[in-house]
């Protein structure tokens, strides 16, 4: 199961549980796994940004990896980025080798010009083998690296196994169109576009092309059903129900506190266990706490599935 350009739907990107001293959790891997499934996920993101990749082994990477596979008939696509590509490549072996249907590759933020970004992703493509699918992630908030369209462009056409754009820029809407027109037109070949970016412009994204979304969130239940209504021409209804969670969406994208704050609200969802993050991790204060359950007691108003563990 290769990932291919006509991805779509929704690909969620996993959080890694930890027990509280620091283990990975295999029991609310699973339980995780499950929930991902039976909410209707297209596929799972394993190792991205918020998934701590950085804290841990590779020998953990690859056994987090293989049991998901091992679990979910979905896509799995697997973060890879590195430093060098030697771990890169080694990453890429043993997932790949364990049933993966793809990697993600973040820019290093180093690259400073359009040629350094596009002779990167050639040379990335080289180093993991260039059958193996891969998604461009752009995310300039993080990488500090600006991907323009034309950019976008010029990977897709060097590289065949560059079969989706994990779009996350801020604003971005206009790039979304741009590379659809050039798909329309014949100067650009097509490829999948998923959003991420904590989905804080899901609805538009979907609206001006997008085929739906490859990020987290503490609800991944409420993305599947806004994609799938924004597909289905549904526009009022993804609308309001997107309306309704953006209050608690904008607090998770905190920079520093969100993925704390998406582990919390999946731990009182009873999805994990445990809404510990390997040090070095932010933890959550009493107060933002209180505010998180504020959040979700007003959207619980709306949104039944907020009503997680209240009395």
């Amino acid at each position: 199961m290769k990932l291919g350009s006509d991805a779509k739907g929704v690909y969620v990107i996993a959080p890694t549980p930890f027990y509280p001293d620091g283990r990975v959790d295999d029991e609310s891997i699973d339980r995780m796994t499950d929930f991902f499934i039976e909410a209707g996920a297209t596929g799972i993101t394993l190792l991205g940004q918020l998934g701590e990749a950085p804290k841990m082994t590779l020998d953990e990477s690859v056994a987090i990896v293989r049991r998901v596979i091992g679990r979910a008939s979905l896509p799995i696509v697997v973060g890879v980025s590195a430093p060098g590509f030697a771990a890169m490549r080694a990453l890429t072996q043993d997932v790949m080798d364990a049933g993966a249907a793809g990697v993600m590759i973040a820019p290093p933020n180093t690259l400073r010009t359009d040629d350094a970004i596009v002779a990167y992703y050639a040379q990335a493509s080289k180093a993991i083998g260039a059958d193996v699918p891969f998604v461009i992630q752009d995310y300039p908030l993080t990488f500090s690296v600006q991907m323009t369209p034309g950019v976008i462009r010029r990977i897709v056409t060097e590289n065949a196994a560059c079969v989706m754009l994990k779009h996350e820029d801020w604003p971005g809407l206009e790039k979304i169109s741009q590379l659809r027109s050039w798909e329309r037109e014949g100067s650009m070949r097509r490829i999948a576009i998923l959003t991420g970016n904590n989905a804080l412009f899901l609805d538009f994204e979907m609206e001006r092309g997008a085929d739906g979304a490859n990020t987290g969130y503490c609800f991944p239940d409420m993305l599947i059903d806004v994609v799938r209504w924004s597909a289905a021409g549904r526009r009022d209804e993804a609308h309001d129900l997107f309306d309704a969670h953006l209050p608690l969406i904008r607090y998770e994208q905190q920079p520093g506190p969100g993925l704390a704050v998406r582990k919390y609200v999946m731990m009182r969802r009873g999805i994990i266990a445990s809404d510990t993050l390997r040090s070095p991790g932010a933890k959550l204060t009493a107060a933002a706490r209180g505010e998180v359950d504020y959040l979700l007691a007003r959207l619980a108003r709306h949104d039944p599935r907020a009503a997680c563990g209240q009395s």
